[in-house]
Formats: structure tokens, C-alpha cells, sequence
């Protein structure tokens, strides 16, 4: 975060950056200033975010989205990784400090294993528990994991869901930064650890792992044929 600080990025809300990348030709104010954007996203709703991530946010004046799994929300003695989740009153809390929330399902399922009917379930009620308890509207969705990128018919199924329910935007597992030419509808994103070091988060920022899309893309549809070949088999 000091990073980011220190090398004039604007962190910018969910919103804010699909605003940016429809109205703006390219992110130039200058011929000398390029204009740097960033969205951190946080999955999970775990307590961690409260306890940890967010005063490091409140130093800087950084705003950032979390996507809440709600069924394990007030740790209700459900718990997703063996690890301790956000109370509601911490997520009005934190909400009421220019945090930003989203949707992440019901029960982190993997959509694509599971019937139509309780895909629609996992993220229309996801999305009104959340506008309940914090009473205004949630715009927001990120995939639970391992986004099947490679199955255009269930992308389609599933924008067609996403807009039903009257999401605007959501954020996926694909890897790599967003631009203009990208369906707002499946975001990628720029995974971020503990083992980076700032060479590496700065190579990540420039676009240094754009490229790991293709072949994360190759290697679903890969796995999806040898899936479909065994199953003939069997």
C-alpha cells in the first residue's frame, strides 16, 4: 500500500473504474503522465480484513470492495478454510468507513458443479441478505474460484444471471489487469500474496502477468476435453 502511495496509483472503487475505462480512450492526461489505476478487492469476508488490511487502508485513504460468502458471515459455527469471518456489525462498520461490498455467493460453491436453480439461489439471495443488513444496493459479484473461462454457454448463462439480478459489474479468477477491451462482466484480477516482494507486485502493477491468461485458459480447456473423453470412456 505504501507502494501504490508513494507511486501516485488512484485507488479507485469497483464503480469508479468501470466509469473510467468506458469514458476515457486511454488512461493519458499527458504525453508525460500516464494515469495509474487501481481496484484492490478482497474475497471471503474473513475478520482478518477488519483486524489487519483495513488500517493499512485508513493510513493511506484507500477505499476497497469485499466480496462476503454470506452464510458464513457472524461465524454462525459455518466457516470457510477453518477461518474466523466478519460480523455484520463489523461490515456496517466498515461500511460506513468507505469500504465497498459485493456479493460472493451463499456458500462459496463452484457454480458450474452445480443445478441452475441453486446457481440462482447463490447469487440472488447472496446479494439481497447483504442490501438488507446494510440497506442500500449491492451492484457488485466475484466468482468463488476457478472461473470456467473456457465454457463460453455457461459465460453466457451466467452473464444472463448476473444481469437478472441486477448486478452492473463482477470480478473473476482470470488473471491479468482490466482494460477496456474486457467484458465488465468477468473482471480479471492481479493475485497478490505474502511471498511478493515489491520487484515482483511492481512487475504484477505494469502488466508483468498479463500473459499467464492464455495458458490458464489453455489449460482449463485441456482439462475440460480429457474430462469429457474420460467420461465417454467410463
Amino acid at each position: 500500500m505504501r507502494y501504490l502511495h508513494e507511486n501516485d496509483y488512484s485507488v479507485v472503487s469497483l464503480k469508479d473504474i468501470v466509469d473510467i475505462l468506458k469514458k476515457t480512450p486511454q488512461l493519458l492526461n499527458s504525453s508525460t503522465r500516464q494515469l495509474k489505476y487501481v481496484v484492490i478487492t478482497f474475497d471471503d469476508g474473513f475478520r482478518d480484513f477488519y483486524t489487519q488490511a483495513f488500517p493499512v487502508l485508513q493510513k493511506y485513504n484507500f477505499t476497497a470492495t469485499v466480496f462476503l460468502p454470506t452464510e458464513f458471515i457472524n461465524n454462525n459455527g459455518s466457516r470457510l478454510n477453518e477461518k474466523e469471518h466478519l460480523s455484520w456489525d463489523e461490515v456496517r462498520e466498515l461500511n460506513n468507513n468507505s469500504i465497498n461490498f459485493g456479493s460472493h455467493t451463499v456458500t462459496h460453491p463452484q457454480l458450474k458443479s452445480i443445478k441452475k436453480e441453486e446457481i440462482e439461489y447463490e447469487i440472488r439471495h447472496s446479494k439481497e441478505t447483504i442490501e438488507d443488513k446494510l440497506g442500500e444496493v449491492i451492484d457488485s459479484f466475484s466468482y468463488p474460484f476457478a472461473f470456467p473461462e473456457e465454457d463460453n454457454e455457461f459465460r453466457k448463462y451466467l452473464k444472463d444471471i448476473l444481469r437478472e439480478c441486477d448486478y452492473k459489474y463482477s470480478v473473476s479468477t482470470r488473471i491479468g489487469t482490466t482494460s477496456r477491451k474486457d467484458d465488465i462482466c468477468f473482471a480479471k484480477r492481479i493475485p497478490v500474496n505474502s511471498c511478493d516482494d515489491i520487484i515482483f507486485f511492481k512487475a504484477k502493477l505494469e502488466g508483468g502477468y498479463d500473459w499467464l491468461n492464455k495458458p490458464q485458459c489453455i489449460f482449463k480447456m485441456f482439462k475440460r476435453k480429457l474430462s469429457s473423453i474420460t467420461n465417454q470412456l467410463n
